[in-house]
């Protein structure tokens, strides 16, 4: 049986040596019809159809619930979906970041081969710009059958959130707890700017929302119990532990069936059971992806929290944060511990939401601190090759010009927001 002990020690076991050291991509595509309309599940050109045309043709192995296709596997990496159909390449953890950009793209060029023989638009934004919410469609899996009921009890975004959002992150690896702590509160502290640099969600029903990212702005409207920054400050893996064990649980699998917890606690589940069932190994791995910090911890650590971008951005974003957490953690721990004190962190995040690069906080434009981010990567990449280096650019020409993406496409949305005219200019 599962006991609190345990699970402390299993984060303790965890640390790897700085040789060891990986980074993974994870990288989530808005499928869209050439209308803006969505892209059901079912049907000629639908999700189910590019699943099992990967697999056919690329050497993707098909994962299934009951009868449907929900997920791809291959080579250590693995193809996944969101709620609403949204499609998410979660790639292999790779020691060179050329090696996380050569996969992701090897997977996009296999998705977009597929656009020419179906009604199908991949668009880097962070939120679907055309469609209500009500209109899309639900993916078959019984864990969003239970998070469509229960989230929406939590916040009056939930259903945006899992239906119309889509986002990149990266996964790093830690020393140990002392390192863990350190990496986790550094990028917790700086996740506004995180927030303002990739904003790239300023649409929502063919309409402006009027922030630069509504995603960002969604997430603090879905479930305050497993969002925002918890232990952004003083963090240790018991603490971790203790945040896990207490927050209210959506789901569990009993008899291989999806079943709602009802809200009790992972604590409650290992002491007096669920239905006279109590927790393995899997059951604490299933809740663990059931919470969604902006920055999360499991055997990585998770930086979350950016909108979906084209591709070269989003690997601009990932060297970024490497340099910060691979090269230049000191020198970014002192960046994120002076931003911090320039506002409380939802006063900083909701900045940033609103206002993108453009916002402006400790009497600094967000632009000038991410500038200020920039720099510090750049020299936590200065031992590594210099093509990886060279990943980092388009991030500081965005940075120099004091916009976020959003504010690009709210200039091509204006000049013609049909979907044949702007949807091509928000392109992957």
């Amino acid at each position: 049986m599962l006991t609190r002990d345990d699970l402390i020690q299993r984060f303790h076991g965890y640390g790897a040596p700085r040789e060891r050291w990986l980074i993974g991509g994870e990288f989530e595509r808005l499928a869209l019809r050439s209308d803006g309309g969505p892209v059901p599940y079912h049907g000629e050109g639908g999700i189910r159809w590019i699943l099992e045309t990967l697999a056919e043709r690329h050497g993707w192995a098909i994962q299934r619930e009951g009868e449907y296709p929900i997920a791809l596997l291959r080579d250590g990496a693995s193809t996944t979906l969101e709620p609403g159909g949204q499609v998410e390449l979660s790639g292999a953890p790779h020691k060179s970041l050329l090696d996380v950009a050569t996969e992701s793209l090897r997977s996009l060029g296999e998705l977009e081969a597929l656009s020419a023989e179906a009604d199908l638009r991949w668009t880097a934004l962070g939120l679907t710009p055309y469609a209500d919410i009500a209109d899309i469609g639900w993916v078959p899996k019984g864990r969003y059958e239970v998070m469509r009921e229960y989230l929406p009890t939590r916040g009056d975004r939930a259903l945006y959130m899992m239906k119309g959002t889509t986002s990149f992150q990266a996964n790093f690896d830690y020393a140990d707890e002392d390192d863990c702590a350190r990496k986790l509160g550094t990028m917790s502290r700086l996740g506004a700017l995180t927030t303002a640099m990739f904003a790239n969600s300023p649409l929502l029903g063919g309409e402006e929302t009027g922030f630069m990212s509504y995603r960002g702005e969604i997430w603090t409207r879905t479930d305050p119990d497993r969002t925002g920054f918890p232990l952004a400050e003083d963090y240790t893996h018991e603490g971790w532990v203790d945040y896990l064990l207490d927050v209210p649980m959506m789901f569990f699998k009993q008899g291989g069936r999806w079943a709602h917890a009802g809200g009790r606690t992972f604590r409650e589940y290992m002491t007096t059971g669920l239905d006279g069932a109590f927790p393995d190994e899997d059951d604490w791995a299933l809740h663990e992806t059931s919470v969604f910090p902006e920055v999360r911890v499991k055997a990585t650590i998770e930086v979350r929290g950016a909108d979906a971008v084209p591709l070269p951005l989003a690997f601009a974003g990932i060297a970024l944060w490497t340099g910060l957490i691979y090269g230049g953690l000191s020198d970014a721990e002192a960046l994120s511990r002076e931003f911090a004190g320039t506002a409380p962190t939802a006063d900083r995040f909701s900045t940033a939401c609103r206002g993108g690069l453009a916002g402006e906080l400790g009497g600094r434009k967000l632009a000038d601190w991410a500038a200020d981010m920039v720099d510090i990567a750049r020299r936590g990449l200065a031992d590594r090759s210099a093509e990886e280096q060279a990943l980092l650019d388009p991030l500081a020409a965005l940075v120099a010009s004091g916009e976020s993406p959003a504010a690009a496409a709210l200039r091509a949305w204006r000049d013609d927001p049909s979907p044949a005219a702007f949807l091509p200019r928000v392109a992957y």
